[in-house]
């Protein structure tokens, strides 16, 4: 079949080149002109895609990369993966306007439109069919196949891929969730059909809500530990040798990626737009999470005074500016709000992070550096954000005079844990 998929980030990429793997022709159409280059000249810019897999099908002819609308005409399936953030609070979603008028151009009878972004339950029939209706002159599910289907990739994972990871499929009606079941059934090892949109939707925000929420209790635990002199991350790990009813989740300074600080928020507006009552539990997690980099910073400044030296004139070394470790995923990433923090405090800030190429939106006096025992042993405070596989953590604990872990990958006398 003609695949087109819309967005070549994350999501949209991994997907399209598998589908080329398969044996379908892919467009990868995305607006951004560099993404589009990088991908002709086969080079990714995504860690779950090697450059080799890119350039074999792009050899082969089954996947080109396009930033022009004209190359989606004549498609079988199109899948929607482009971002949705979030404005003053509210959803964004222009980009998902955008795309549904863009192929609404080129919709022809028995053709399925699937939706990937996250947002909130009722988009896809309330805004998205829409969309494709009024600008093709067709009707869902009477002349064309839709239905969402919510994407799981995770970044750096190596277990659970695209193809390993199971897929909640959905569609406006049988024949539509029929259609969307069979397309990633070639993709995928496993399906998950549920009855309509709304559901897949939600089974989205559910997944992600629940790991903001408990990644918020083990931030706050660990604030408190700290003041009550008890080991926190000792304690995770006595809880995690119970096997059964206690999930493993641990402490960071902060959330990042488009996931954890943005999709519950989606939820959270819909109740409070739909309903009028608020979702406590995502404000409460919203709250704690996005002031870790602040609690992070005060640790770093409790640190100096501790030597008798102010924020300002010191030099601090941030080790990862990527949310996650192992990826160059910096999407929302609490490094950017801490090195921010540090700067207009008057700190000399450096950074260092070799997964981390594609620009990110940082301050321009925040100085990207390599970590070496230099620069290790020249910072008054190493600040371990990320922790890096790649990371010589020998180094970082026999040369820097004094390390805050915010993951607890370091151990000795010059080292504090979150």
């Amino acid at each position: 079949m003609r695949v087109v998929v819309v967005g070549q980030g994350y999501v949209g990429l991994p997907l399209a080149v598998r589908a080329a793997e398969v044996g379908h022709q892919v467009i990868g159409y995305d607006v951004d002109t560099r993404r589009v280059k990088s991908l002709a000249a086969g080079e990714s810019y995504v860690e779950d895609v090697a450059s080799e897999r890119l350039v074999r099908a792009l050899e082969r002819g089954s996947y080109r990369p396009s930033e022009h609308a004209r190359d989606c005409g004549g498609f079988d399936v199109a899948v929607v993966t482009v971002p949705t953030p979030l404005q003053e609070g509210a959803p964004d979603l222009r980009y998902i306007e955008e795309s549904a008028r863009t192929l609404a151009r080129y919709l022809r009878p028995g053709a399925t439109v699937i939706l990937e972004s996250t947002t909130y339950p009722g988009t896809t029939e309330e805004l998205f069919a829409p969309l494709l209706e009024d600008g093709s002159g067709l009707t869902a599910g009477a002349d064309f196949h839709l239905g969402y289907s919510p994407e799981r990739i995770d970044p750096g994972n190596t277990v659970w891929g695209f193809q390993q990871t199971p897929k909640v499929v959905s569609g406006v009606d049988a024949r539509s969730l029929k259609a969307v079941e069979a397309f990633y059934g070639d993709l995928v090892d496993t399906t998950v059909p549920v009855s309509s949109p709304k559901e897949a939707e939600l089974a989205k925000l559910l997944e992600n809500t629940f790991r903001h929420v408990n990644i918020a209790l083990v931030n706050e635990i660990a604030m408190f530990a700290r003041h009550l002199d008890i080991d926190v991350w000792q304690a995770i790990e006595a809880a995690s040798s119970k096997p059964f009813g206690f999930m493993k989740f641990t402490p960071g300074p902060g959330v990042g990626g488009h996931c954890l600080p943005i999709d519950p928020s989606y939820l959270s507006w819909r109740v409070q737009r739909e309903l009028g009552q608020s979702f406590r539990f995502v404000e409460l997690a919203n709250d704690i999470n996005s002031h870790m980099p602040e609690y992070v910073t005060r640790r770093v400044i409790d640190a100096l005074n501790s030597k008798r030296r102010s924020v300002n004139g010191s030099r601090v070394l941030l080790l990862g500016l990527a949310y996650k470790k192992n990826t160059g995923d910096a999407r929302e990433s609490p490094a950017v709000r801490i090195s921010q923090l540090l700067l207009d405090m008057g700190a000399k800030v450096r950074a260092a992070d070799p997964h981390v190429v594609e620009s990110i939106k940082v301050d321009a006096r925040l100085v990207r550096v390599e970590p070496t025992r230099k620069e290790i042993a020249a910072a008054d405070v190493v600040v371990l954000l990320t922790d890096h596989d790649s990371f010589d953590y020998a180094m970082v604990t026999e040369h820097a005079s004094f390390v805050l872990d915010c993951r607890n990958r370091v151990a000795g006398p010059n080292v504090e844990v979150l």
